[in-house]
């Protein structure tokens, strides 16, 4: 993503940019109260309907600006083709785990993985790209990565939720700057690129009698329609409010939509959060704020 021309920006374009991200990243946090409402429908279900109305909705938008032809040529370019084939897989793993979590109760394990997300990417540079940290960026790393390895120690076994989630994300932000498409343009080709299979799978489960879709509760078809709303708006108001603020700024904001999931795991839907967990969630929280104050030192 470009950086944004802070000193270019008039005072109120930062501040539509700013309300922009925090409606993002709130809508992102409350997500979870609204994939609840879909919980009797199955999580490969839900996301294939996120999949079919969030490339409806993003086809149409790019319609309305006119800007269809950057799909297109998105398609057209071999390479582009090929990364976006792949951002396509990551980001539907990453749907696919979070409906399963937020319908199974794991709304608290979901909101580790956004947690740790920006760390994770930090790995994936240094391992992908082979950029180097300084020591105060190694000790907020290795500080989550303590907090990972308590959570396995504790639970005997690796928090795979959690863990899927950074890792779909942070390959899909990586995989996503390779290629030079506009943030709507490239999700639209994404969803285009799975729409296929999504589809196919929904009309299976028509066909069988496991579809939800044809001759059902018409407030749950309307949810599920709305759900490729709810994926692609987001989307295009982070878009929108990255380029009017700092990325630092945009760095420290991301942390809005797990911090309210979590609230939400706990105090609404009264997943357990003894004080074993809060422990693990205060090692990574720790290097959280070690890595957020790092990045404003040197933006400063």
């Amino acid at each position: 993503m470009d950086q944004p021309i802070v000193h270019a920006t008039p005072r109120s374009d930062a501040t539509r940019g700013l309300i922009a991200l925090a409606c993002a990243f709130t809508t992102w946090g409350v997500l979870p109260l609204y994939m609840r409402l879909l919980r009797s429908v199955s999580p490969l279900q839900i996301t294939a309907h996120r999949v079919l109305f969030c490339c409806i909705f993003v086809l149409g938008f790019l319609r309305l600006r006119g800007a269809t032809g950057e799909v297109r040529q998105a398609l057209i370019d071999p390479q582009s083709r090929v990364r976006l084939i792949a951002t396509a897989v990551c980001i539907s793993i990453n749907w696919v785990v979070f409906v399963w979590a937020v319908t199974n109760d794991h709304v608290v394990d979901a909101s580790l993985g956004y947690f740790i997300n920006p760390l994770v990417n930090v790995v994936l540079a240094v391992v992908v790209l082979g950029e180097r940290l300084r020591r105060i960026q190694w000790l907020a790393v290795s500080l989550a990565a303590s907090g990972v390895a308590y959570f396995t120690w504790q639970a005997g076994a690796p928090p795979w939720i959690a863990l899927s989630l950074a890792l779909s994300f942070g390959m899909y932000g990586l995989l996503r700057k390779t290629v030079a498409v506009d943030a709507m343009a490239g999700l639209g080709t994404e969803s285009l690129l799975v729409v296929p299979f999504a589809f196919g799978y929904l009309l299976l489960c028509e066909v069988d009698g496991s579809g939800v879709f044809l001759g059902g509760d018409t407030a749950l078809i309307l949810l599920l329609v709305l759900s490729g709303l709810l994926t692609a708006m987001p989307l295009w108001l982070f878009a929108f409010g990255a380029r009017r603020v700092p990325y630092s700024t945009v760095g420290v904001m991301q942390y809005i939509g797990p911090t309210i999931s979590l609230g939400l795991g706990v105090f609404v839907f009264d997943e357990p959060f003894p004080a074993a967990r809060a422990l693990g969630f205060g090692l990574i929280w720790a290097g959280i704020a070690v890595y957020v104050i790092d990045g404003l030192r040197q933006r400063a």
